[in-house]
């Protein structure tokens, strides 16, 4: 008997992701994103996204990461490099690891949902009702 399915429909219009570093793209910096993002290929540094964050399956995400909205990995969160810098996610939402996703970073969320089949090597922390997080920080970018 096949297990069943855990499935999530992605729609990026409801979801307001109107962000995209796509495939086979590399994007590294303090990074500001206004509104949702989808990650198809490889973002790091200090990033902040006014909205939800969608990993997609080939994308990976490494650094410093605050996210207002919820998080959907299918892809890579963090390195799997044992010697790499750590990477930490604080969200207000919920994180969501897919059956496809990796996560090697430190989460700090609302809510914590993992898939049958999703790999969870690093720490992770939900909030208590009324608890919030620390002041999301502010990347601060050179104007110049």
């Amino acid at each position: 008997m096949k297990a069943p399915q855990d499935i999530l429909t992605f729609d990026p219009v409801a979801l307001n992701v109107v962000n995209r570093v796509a495939p086979g793209c590399q994007l590294h910096g303090a990074l500001h994103f206004a509104g949702g993002l989808l990650v198809q290929g490889d973002l790091k540094g200090d990033i902040r996204v006014d909205g939800r964050l969608v990993v997609w399956t080939e994308g990976r995400v490494r650094g410093q990461i605050c996210a207002t909205g919820d998080v959907f990995v299918f892809g890579q969160l963090g390195d799997l490099a044992p010697d790499a810098p750590p990477t930490t996610l604080e969200s207000y939402g919920m994180v969501c690891i897919a059956q496809t996703g990796v996560s090697t970073a430190t989460l700090v969320a609302r809510r914590l949902q993992l898939y049958d089949g999703a790999d969870l090597r690093g720490t992770f922390k939900t909030l208590r009702r009324g608890q919030t997080l620390p002041v999301l920080r502010q990347v601060v970018t050179d104007p110049a």
